[in-house]
């Protein structure tokens, strides 16, 4: 997987690039062994590395979600491995999901990281007898009704939101900061040259249509971006759209299989991008963060949660190039001159 962004003629994008360094800088210095055990305080480090307090941040809560340190609310970063506290016994996590995502691949790795966690689909009609068996809930499915979210408060049981904002109540949040990851591939796009965009959202969510337009109102005013659904990137295309970006990889899957019942496929001079969450195949270029940096960010924050202080863990993820996006074409060039990533038929659906 790279970080970089294309090369074929693309404007290349610095927005992340500090980021980037420092994130790498410190995995070196923890390869190397100049960092280990319990690392300074957050202060400290970023003076000894001459950085922001707030970038730096970031860049070990990313390097904590990939396995590489433990963060420990109160009692600070240690490299995994090397003189991090004592893991504790977990206890039973409640964890809320639809059906279709039982066994999807971060359940299967929260189930995995503490073996007494038990899937529930329903949390409607739970009675406290059954819910005071659980130490914390881990809501997946984004849609906990505020009167069980409200007794677990009663309760003290941490409640941990994944992927929505909390609505109602301060609780706990793992999220992934989809403004910043569609932002970082809008930008690229629009220096690009492209002005038409759909923003395909498979939830009924507006987040990655109001991050590209905020992008776009600061590096292309005269672009457009439109919301659609999956089933509608058919009819949208023939009006000149030269760039779709999906918020999930199931979204994109969604266009594909929609476009093939038509038999369409994806335009050769229209770039493809996705923002979201991936467990294995990367089908096209985007900003992804991994379900396993996602399970690993919930789990620690599990180990060192407080009740009275909602703690919110943001996710960055990754920057991979797949050659599925690039400058707006002024030509459309022939299928043999095209890399053999822009060939669209050939996306793993």
């Amino acid at each position: 997987m790279s970080n970089h962004l294309p090369e074929r003629g693309t404007v290349r994008v610095t927005m992340s690039y500090k980021f980037q360094r420092l994130r790498e800088r410190i995995r070196q210095s923890v390869a190397s062994g100049e960092l280990s055990g319990k690392l300074p305080g957050e202060r400290e480090l970023a003076r000894k590395l001459h950085v922001n307090a707030k970038t730096l941040s970031k860049a070990l809560t990313d390097l904590a979600a990939e396995g590489l340190l433990h963060r420990s609310i109160g009692r600070g970063t240690f490299v995994r491995g090397s003189g991090e506290p004592e893991s504790k016994a977990l206890g039973a996590w409640m964890i809320v999901c639809d059906w279709a995502e039982a066994t999807s691949p971060i359940v299967r790795a929260l189930i995995e990281a503490n073996p007494e966690a038990r899937v529930v689909h329903d949390v409607t009609s739970l009675r406290p007898s059954f819910i005071n068996q659980y130490v914390a809930v881990i809501d997946l499915a984004g849609d906990a009704p505020t009167e069980f979210v409200r007794d677990l408060m009663v309760r003290a049981i941490p409640f941990v939101a994944v992927g929505q904002q909390p609505k109602t109540y301060a609780t706990h949040a793992v999220l992934r900061d989809v403004t910043y990851q569609a932002t970082y591939v809008g930008r690229d796009l629009m220096l690009g040259g492209h002005r038409r965009f759909l923003a395909i959202e498979g939830r009924k969510s507006t987040q990655l249509t109001e991050a590209l337009r905020k992008t776009a109102a600061r590096y292309a005013p005269d672009a457009t971006v439109d919301p659609c659904f999956a089933r509608d990137v058919a009819a949208l295309l023939e009006l000149g759209t030269t760039a779709l970006v999906c918020d999930s990889v199931a979204t994109v899957r969604d266009v594909m299989a929609a476009l093939s019942a038509m038999n369409k496929q994806v335009p050769r001079d229209v770039s493809v991008a996705v923002v979201g969450c991936v467990a294995d195949e990367i089908p096209c270029s985007g900003f992804f963060t991994s379900t396993r940096q996602q399970a690993g960010a919930i789990v620690d924050l599990l180990k060192d949660i407080q009740p009275s202080r909602p703690s919110t863990v943001w996710l960055t993820g990754t920057y991979a190039d797949h050659h599925t996006t690039g400058p707006l074409m002024t030509t459309v060039p022939s299928e043999e001159e095209l890399p053999i990533g822009l060939r669209f038929p050939s996306i793993a659906v």
